[in-house]
């Protein structure tokens, strides 16, 4: 999963509304991202700084764009069952506040749904790249934050 979720220049081939995805300033454990995201009928370009721990932390953060007064999403993979090798438990956490209130509002009303559609996003691309998992998903919890 790792691999999957700080693979960001290609989430715009996976990522729900991301249009365009791009890397720049790529260093060991750190990267420049720029994403444009699609909200019909607007497209909403910002960068994140990427800080790349592998095989345990994925974590970026946008202070800039139009969109955003920031932005902060967080994975953190830890090992799984221990008589399954190939199993691990993922974190997944995300805070962010809109420069808009009208987009504040939106994101209150379908930010549970959000979320959702970008964990099985992520999850759906590693079943694509490296098959079906070893035992079932779950997803334990989702905490609304904005």
């Amino acid at each position: 999963m790792f691999d999957v979720v700080s693979d960001v220049e290609n989430y715009h081939k996976f990522v729900p509304f991301c249009k365009k995805s791009y890397v720049y300033g790529r260093k060991p454990g750190f990267l420049k991202g720029d994403l444009i995201i699609g909200f019909p009928p607007l497209n909403e370009r910002y960068t994140s700084n990427v800080t790349l721990e592998n095989p345990t932390l994925v974590k970026a953060e946008c202070f800039d764009g139009r969109l955003f007064s920031y932005l902060l999403t967080s994975w953190r993979f830890s090992p799984g069952l221990k008589d399954i090798g190939q199993s691990s438990v993922i974190d997944f956490f995300v805070s962010f506040e809109f420069k808009s209130a009208l987009h504040s509002q939106l994101a209150n009303l379908f930010f549970e749904q959000l979320v959702k559609q970008m964990e099985y996003a992520f999850i759906n691309e590693a079943k694509r790249r490296y098959g079906n998992p070893v035992i079932k998903s779950h997803i334990l919890v989702s905490n609304k934050s904005s």
